[in-house]
């Protein structure tokens, strides 16, 4: 009998130290899954805030550079029209006063029409900057054509551009995007770069549009500039982010530059 009862505890020992365990193990799983889903969420907040503190150092470069390029417009509206208005006003004036001559009223009256042309001149000159006509009308590829002819004829450097392009294959929004791109790549290598030859392509085929620019010029550390957030850079990738694109950006000093971004189409 004696026997039988040891046995009888030794089975409810056995049972107790079984449900033990599992009860432990089942602890052990219910904290591994619980530090796992913090771990998981802190994972996920420390991903939220980074991409919070890119958009907002993507949003604060956007509002740098259209502070910056409207300083710039009102620079030229000042410098290409006002002062050539007050002009205008000024010899308006001397032409109400009955003393003069017919002599020098001929003179002010020609003088009143070059200052007006040149005023009309540099409002189409400003006009085709915010808002290029030849993109507007017969799309990416001639303006970008357009644009390298402009900058060729000022014999800086030599380009040699490809196109392999059909219309609309981008919206106008995401065209006017390549080119002010193409626009700032062109005058980093102006004002930077003391090229001699750039290679400019723009490419549509199948599912995506590839725009390419490689100039042979002096080149700079791409890291440090990135770093340095320098407007003209900033104002490309803010460009690239938004076209929702990719870039490729390969640069050294005295290598020159290679830039190449790619829009995949829906």
């Amino acid at each position: 009998m004696q026997e039988i009862i040891s046995e009888e505890q030794q089975i409810i020992d056995i049972i107790l130290i079984a449900i033990g365990l599992l009860l432990l193990m089942a602890l052990a799983i219910v904290l591994f899954f619980y530090f796992s889903r913090r771990r998981i969420i802190k994972t996920e907040l420390e991903k939220a805030n980074l991409e919070i503190k890119h958009q907002r150092e993507v949003l604060q470069s956007t509002i740098i550079t259209q502070e910056e390029e409207r300083k710039r417009i009102a620079q030229d509206m000042h410098d290409a029209i006002s002062s050539k208005l007050n002009v205008v006003s000024l010899n308006a004036n001397i032409l109400s006063d009955a003393s003069i001559s017919p002599e020098e009223k001929s003179k002010v009256a020609e003088n009143i029409v070059k200052v007006t042309s040149t005023v009309l001149e540099n409002s189409r000159k400003i006009a085709h900057d915010l808002l290029p006509p030849t993109l507007e009308k017969f799309g990416l590829e001639a303006a970008i054509e357009e644009l390298c002819d402009e900058i060729g004829e000022a014999g800086s450097f030599k380009i040699q551009p490809y196109f392999q392009y059909r219309q609309n294959m981008l919206s106008q929004n995401d065209e006017l995007h390549f080119f002010r791109i193409t626009q700032e790549l062109f005058n980093n290598t102006i004002k930077y770069a003391d090229a001699k030859s750039v290679q400019l392509s723009l490419v549509g085929k199948g599912s995506e549009v590839v725009l390419s620019y490689q100039d042979d010029g002096k080149g700079f550390d791409v890291h440090a500039a990135k770093k340095a957030k320098g407007l003209g850079l900033s104002g490309i990738s803010n460009r690239v982010e938004i076209l929702d694109a990719s870039m490729e950006m390969n640069s050294s000093v005295g290598k020159g530059l290679l830039v190449r971004i790619i829009k995949r189409l829906d």
